[in-house]
């Protein structure tokens, strides 16, 4: 049995709180900000505390365009304030921890939040800390990463620079997953690669692509097309390796390769150009919290979005246990499914909204054409759209012109408003 919300006791010890909210939520991200105006959308008035510490709300699969020269940095971030749902208090701090039997959540300098009920999105902690040497090299020494904003222009005057010299080597690495959009790391590699080979200096570009993992993509039925660009861009697929260290002023990359036998050896890289991803994992006061399961991410049923063990908390978004893709698609799915159950759990919702694992990655193969990767849990191919219109398996401009043009102001004006375009729950039991 799920546990119900508990009564706000106050003999308990957390019991003079320093603010106490109907719904509190953890994360300003694109979940946390999407759920909140899923809410609001639904019922106008609802008490909703946002707990979020940043000043900047980030637009970040535009990343992957301004590391390709398409986008400027500017297009991706917008000050948290202007983006907060109106009505919506925003808490300005740290969580340190949860004491869920209590409904409260702890925040740094010992304040404590009470809640009637939690969602809690966070997103990622990306360990950039577990590849030696790496944190020192970001920013220099042809070091760069898609998954910073402020490092993205890098990858896109790097790219420059290599047109410039002539050539070059260039390293694009992926670690083991659960990583938030597992098509980012090649993302980045295939408009480099494009890049070069629209300059005409492609064919003097060294191409390594390092994967941690052991296929080129998790749901087989992308790979023919992504691996027609791998053959038109002569890039050698290297399997079983994990960026373990950089040297950035040798510019050399060291990686752990899994062998067939089981064994493991070293493999040193040298580069001109090192597109690098961390491991991801939850952040730290979810993996030591009672909300975590034993991996570390928040434990919810993979349907309901509900955590397993207490019933008046949910979670969505990057830091979940659900075995959909980590990216703002999952997201935009899964905010409608978590309003309308907390407000059932409230009273205020009949019937029971269901997730189906929905995700989608754009993987953006050339300037102008991108390959729509949509599937469900278990890898489930599920298009959003006719094959006439966007035909998934293969290339398409018009996927290209979704990400460029339509995704953007769908975002920031569509699902951080509440706006639930091709996103309604399928509900049971009303």
């Amino acid at each position: 049995m799920q546990s119900r919300p508990l009564p706000l006791d106050p003999k308990t010890p957390l019991a003079q709180a320093d603010a106490s909210h109907a719904v509190v939520i953890i994360g300003g991200g694109a979940a946390g900000i999407a759920v909140a105006s899923s809410l609001l959308a639904r019922k106008p008035g609802l008490d909703i505390a946002i707990i979020d510490p940043a000043d900047i709300h980030y637009y970040q699969p535009g990343w992957t365009l301004v590391g390709g020269g398409v986008f400027e940095p500017a297009h991706t971030a917008r000050t948290m304030a202007s983006v907060l749902p109106r009505g919506v208090s925003w808490i300005k701090a740290t969580v340190t921890g949860f004491e869920p039997e209590a409904n409260a959540v702890m925040l740094e300098g010992n304040r404590v939040v009470k809640y009637e009920h939690l969602v809690v999105c966070p997103g990622l902690k990306l360990d950039w800390d577990a590849i030696e040497g790496l944190p020192q090299a970001l920013g220099r020494n042809g070091v760069t990463s898609n998954y910073r904003y402020d490092l993205a222009p890098y990858t896109w005057k790097l790219v420059q620079e290599l047109v410039r010299k002539q050539g070059g080597k260039a390293l694009f690495s992926q670690p083991p997953m659960p990583i938030k959009c597992a098509g980012a790391p090649q993302k980045a590699m295939y408009l480099s690669a494009d890049a070069w080979r629209r300059a005409g200096v492609l064919d003097r570009v060294d191409i390594q692509f390092c994967n941690a993992g052991n296929v080129l993509f998790g749901v087989a039925d992308y790979v023919p097309a992504l691996m027609e660009y791998v053959e038109r861009y002569a890039i050698d697929l290297n399997f079983g390796e994990t960026l373990i260290a950089v040297d950035g002023p040798a510019r050399c990359a060291t990686f752990r390769r899994a062998n067939a036998d089981g064994t493991t050896a070293l493999v040193t890289r040298e580069f001109d150009m090192l597109h690098a991803v961390p491991p991801q994992k939850a952040p730290d006061f979810i993996r030591s919290s009672p909300l975590a399961d034993a991996a570390g991410w928040i434990d919810v049923d993979p349907a309901t979005l509900r955590h397993t063990r207490f019933g008046n908390i949910f979670g969505l978004g990057d830091a979940g246990n659900t075995t959909n893709a980590k990216t703002a698609a999952a997201a935009r799915k899964q905010a409608p499914v978590v309003a309308h159950n907390v407000l059932a759990e409230r009273g205020a919702a009949r019937g029971e909204a269901r997730y189906d694992g929905y995700g989608s990655c754009p993987l953006t193969v050339e300037r102008g054409k991108i390959v729509l990767a949509e599937f469900t849990y278990g890898g489930k191919v599920a298009p959003t759209f006719p094959s006439w219109f966007i035909e998934g398996k293969r290339p398409s401009r018009m996927a290209w012109w979704l990400k460029e043009r339509i995704l953007p102001p769908l975002y920031w004006r569509g699902m951080l408003k509440g706006r639930e375009w091709l996103a309604n729950p399928e509900l049971q039991g009303r």
